[in-house]
């Protein structure tokens, strides 16, 4: 079907095929044909009069047994004729044979943060690592490999207490977060965003942005349906303007929801992803706002420290390293993420 959308939007002619007598599919083709089932006899016959009747040039098999059938015999059958598509098979596993060649290039990474004062968590097997980043995947938005590492290097020698993300939109970079502090055990996660589109708005100076039409939404279902299955208890949202729910999660640590139910949370922050509205006067309340709340130890990560669309966050986190450098904070860019560890006393 994701096939045939894309042709008819390409205004290509396509003519459905199938073996079954009431095919729910064919409903959605403007031409179709019945063709006997691969195994029987009359079959070859069958397709060689549908491929000259209709010209047709290329086919799409989606199925992995036809096409793997059609990949060894439609030489035989009919010539001038190729299917257009890989194999479903390899299609269906390319992305976990990525995920796990990811996954190896990052544990054996050389650990980077291995001078912390801190003596780091065990690290995750290659299964763990390769099915974080599978998942990951399928979430919509933006979490590059280097970022991911970073992530997971950091959490590894995260103290405990709360995991509080400004900006989670589709959920991707809380899903990231989610598994982490599960899998180290360092606390249950806050997601705060307004999922408004008039806190879209974000001024960049290129335009390039602004009038992008999304529906806030639809954002906020699509991050239930992202994080529900793996919340457990762990995690919860606030559908709030970033300084009033830091305000609300001051005054009340408990947040229900009906979807994630009750979560109580212990008001000191490990780990803080500023990942908000970007402009610069929104960027520097954020940081004012939560980074007090952040434990020695812990981690604040304003996202997009390298933005190509302005230069709120990198304004901002420049002037938190500035009024903070006589802390000896440790502070580094990855993925294009600011990372700033609160020191210890």
């Amino acid at each position: 079907m994701e096939y045939l959308d894309r042709a008819v939007h390409k205004e290509m002619e396509v003519i459905g095929a199938s073996s079954l007598e009431k095919d729910p599919s064919q409903e959605r083709y403007r031409s179709w044909v019945y063709l006997p089932h691969i195994a029987d006899s009359g079959f070859s016959d069958a397709l060689k009069k549908v491929v000259t009747d209709f010209d047709i040039g290329g086919i799409y098999a989606a199925h992995r047994v036809v096409w793997d059938f059609l990949n060894r015999k439609l030489k035989e059958i009919v010539s001038g004729v190729s299917l257009i598509n890989d194999s479903p098979l390899d299609a269906e596993l390319y992305q976990y044979r990525i995920a796990l060649r990811d996954a190896q290039q990052i544990i054996e990474k050389p650990d980077e943060f291995a001078d912390s004062s801190v003596e780091a968590k065990p690290a995750m097997t290659r299964i763990g690592m390769a099915s974080l980043l599978r998942h990951s995947g399928l979430i919509p938005g933006m979490c590059e490999r280097e970022k991911i590492y970073a992530l997971y290097e950091l959490s590894r020698r995260a103290p405990s207490g709360d995991v509080v993300e400004v900006g989670s939109w589709w959920g991707k970079s809380a899903f990231v977060l989610l598994c982490l502090a599960s899998h180290y055990k360092i606390g249950k996660m806050l997601c705060v965003d307004p999922w408004s589109n008039e806190h879209l708005i974000q001024g960049d100076e290129k335009g390039l942005l602004d009038n992008i039409r999304v529906s806030a939404d639809e954002a906020l279902t699509v991050f239930k349906m992202n994080l529900l299955p793996y919340a457990n208890g762990r995690l919860n949202y606030l559908r709030m303007e970033s300084v009033k729910a830091c305000e609300h999660y001051q005054d009340c640590r408990v947040v229900q929801t009906d979807i994630f139910g009750e979560t109580a949370y212990s008001g000191r922050i490990a780990i803080l992803h500023i990942d908000g509205n970007h402009s610069y006067s929104n960027c520097l309340a954020d940081i004012a706002a939560w980074s007090p709340l952040v434990i020695p130890g812990g981690w604040i990560i304003i996202d997009d420290y390298y933005w190509p669309y302005g230069d709120g966050p990198r304004k901002a986190g420049d002037e938190f390293l500035e009024a903070n450098e006589h802390k000896k904070i440790i502070s580094f860019v990855a993925g294009g993420a600011l990372f700033v560890q609160v020191p210890c006393p």
